[in-house]
């Protein structure tokens, strides 16, 4: 937070006790705060302004609480300062990161514009608002503050990649990445390597592919010159799903996580011990909501063996008032309210909780709290369902997943160790709606034609997978490749794609983004589910299984890449799982130019829907449960952790 806070006046001859005091509390506070010691700085400080109701000591105090992770009792000395003080302008911007720390988006916002007119509104105070409505989801209004933000300092490359963030948010990635490359070409410091893979994922977004195979050689040849184990904040999840090499998307998550870690001081270790009674689980995530992750586990998480287990989550994401953020509250015995509560708060509450094993369901994704797991709240910790890959964090014991997506042998490309479920690691949901087909008419695609579905976000169509997928409508001459229209610019730009490779845009079909029903009534609609690699399709595979639909996929070498291959296994289609293009590309044309073949697909998923385990919540829940007991078990034997085979009893 470049803050330029004011000095206090060095009192006079004829000061009192008091102010001369305060001022040498203020001094001790300067020296503690040069040597980034906050907690005692922050103290300092407000001994300073007890003794003297000087502004600058005020000030110092709210600066060093929020240094000091003290954000609540920061925003409370911050807004008592603008009661007493209300032309302090800094006290606005104060006490707006600090309740922008702890969560209050609104507030922060309010109280910026609330600051009285005739005061200078510095690129600080405009950064601030901008962040604030940026949280807020007023992506509009934050746009327009930052561009203010701009006119008076132009070279804040923060200030930039900010702008980039609300571009995003409304689908303009390509907008986005022009902002995100200009806070690079100046300079994001310690964040270049985020900034940098923040600004691949965008031009592959933006099915931007020259750009995108640039900023990938740039990225992975920086990477290359850091060396292993060094701390240093990454875009780890950019590399999980765009790079198919396990040892380097592990080599940058460790580089994250450890950045994480030495920010974070642990709770003092508490062992696992047996206790006699139910073992205390805990889920931690940000998206206890409309997201896929609850999607995929309400069933589950409601079929939890309640003698045996006491299931806790403990929430950091918003409430969006949703029926299926209700179903999440309703399927645990304790739900936790964290949102805007600092990590060590939250890892305190995890630990007064008294949770046996806490599984994290977000890794290193948007929002995630991996500074709560470092602070270990629990004796053992868990990561899964949420990152598709190693978290490389020494804090976390286990990474759970299966005999296809996380195979023994595979063991060095994780820093957990392995623990397999029997079945796919994937949880899927019988009681949620199975609606009829919708009429082709209603998506605009005529009743003999070959539909061809690539539903997927568009970072996975690389221009590899677009080349196979072209290729094939060549060969199939009555297909149409039905495609998302999941942001402004990738219609335009896979459309010029496809002209380049000699298709028409007549034989391209692009969908909106729907809710839920609407998406499986349309998405029983095609005829076969094409796969992306090495980013599989995850929960939109599994729907199309679910909707009848086949699904061929290409195995690859990370755990992305393997997820078709583990769902198609689960489901007895592992002839779907190709291992490279052009088996893929021979699979797709003998089942297209095979109808009957088709049909007896359709009629084994119609079956599979009834009798497999993948669409079991209930039959997880157990495997997921005694999967969970063994690691325990382990534990409270004061054994290591170690990998565990999925065929062991």
């Amino acid at each position: 937070m470049p803050l330029a806070l004011p000095t206090p006046q060095r009192p006079a001859a004829a000061a009192s006790r008091a102010q001369t005091r305060a001022f040498v509390r203020w001094q001790n506070g300067q020296h503690l705060a040069e040597g980034e010691q906050w907690p005692a700085a922050a103290l300092a400080f407000e001994q300073a302004s007890e003794l003297h109701r000087e502004p600058a000591y005020g000030l110092a105090a709210v600066h060093a609480l929020i240094k000091a992770a003290r954000a609540p009792a920061a925003a409370q000395r911050a807004l008592a300062l603008i009661r007493h003080h209300p032309k302090a302008a800094l006290a606005y911007t104060l006490a707006a990161h600090a309740l922008l720390e702890t969560g209050q988006h609104a507030e922060a916002a309010g109280v910026l514009r609330s600051m009285p007119a005739g005061l200078a509104r510095d690129h600080a105070h405009l950064l601030a608002l901008g962040t604030a409505l940026q949280r807020c989801q007023q992506h509009q209004d934050a746009i327009a503050v930052f561009f203010q933000a701009l006119a008076l300092r132009m070279d804040d490359a923060y200030l930039h990649f900010h702008l980039g963030t609300s571009f995003k948010e409304l689908g303009m990635k390509a907008e986005a990445a022009e902002c995100v490359r200009t806070a690079v070409v100046l300079g994001v410091s310690s964040s270049d390597l985020a900034a940098r893979g923040q600004l691949l994922f965008l031009e592959r977004e933006a099915c931007r592919w020259p750009q995108a195979q640039a900023e990938e050689a740039a990225l992975r040849e920086r990477l290359r010159n850091v060396p292993a184990g060094q701390a240093m904040e990454t875009s780890a999840f950019t590399h999980a799903v765009l790079i198919d090499d396990p040892a380097e998307v592990m080599k940058v998550a460790q580089h994250h996580a450890l950045h994480v870690q030495r920010q974070v001081k642990p709770l003092p270790r508490r062992n696992a011990r047996g206790h006699g009674g139910r073992l205390k689980l805990g889920y931690l995530s940000a998206d206890f909501h409309t997201h896929a992750t609850s999607q995929l586990m309400a069933q589950m998480l409601e079929s939890h063996d309640r003698a045996t287990f006491e299931v806790s989550l403990f929430s950091t994401g918003p409430d969006d008032g949703s029926p299926l953020r209700r179903r999440m509250e309703q399927a645990c015995e304790h739900f936790e309210h964290l949102r805007g509560q600092p990590h060590e708060t939250m890892a305190r509450r995890i630990r007064e909780a008294g949770i046996d094993v806490l599984v994290d369901l977000k890794g290193i994704t948007y929002d995630n709290p991996l500074h709560v797991l470092a602070h270990r709240p629990a004796p053992v910790q868990l990561s899964w369902l949420g990152f598709p890959g190693s978290t490389g964090a020494p804090y976390i014991d286990y990474f759970v997943g299966d005999a296809i997506v996380t195979p023994l042998q595979d063991a060095a490309d994780f820093s957990e160790k392995i623990a397999q479920l029997p079945g796919c690691y994937q949880p899927n949901d019988n009681r949620r709606e199975r609606p009829l087909a919708a009429p082709r008419s209603e998506i605009g695609v005529a009743d003999d034609a070959l539909l061809l579905c690539g539903f997927h976000q568009p970072y996975k169509i690389s221009p590899q997978v677009f080349d196979v997928w072209c290729e094939l409508l060549h060969a199939l001459p009555h297909a149409v490749l039905w495609l998302l229209h999941w942001n402004s610019n990738v219609q335009a730009a896979l459309t010029r794609q496809a002209e380049l490779r000699g298709i028409g845009p007549e034989r391209l079909l692009f969908a909106p983004v729907v809710k839920l029903e609407q998406h499986l009534r349309r998405l029983a609609c095609a005829d076969l589910y094409l796969d992306a690699w090495p980013c599989n399709a995850h929960t939109t595979a599994s729907e199309a299984l679910w909707m009848g639909v086949p699904v061929v996929s290409l195995k690859g070498r990370t755990f992305a890449s393997r997820v078709g291959a583990s769902l198609l296994h689960a489901v007895g289609l592992d002839e779907l799982a190709c291992v490279d293009g052009e088996q893929y590309r021979r699979k797709v044309i003998e089942l297209a130019t095979d109808t009957p073949r088709r049909a007896r697909l359709h009629a084994q998923l119609e079956e599979q829907r009834l009798t497999s385990a993948l669409f079991n919540g209930e039959q997880f829940a157990r495997q997921f449960e005694a999967l969970v007991q063994r690691i325990w078990q382990r534990a409270c034997a004061g054994l290591p952790a170690t990998h565990l085979e999925a065929s062991l009893p």
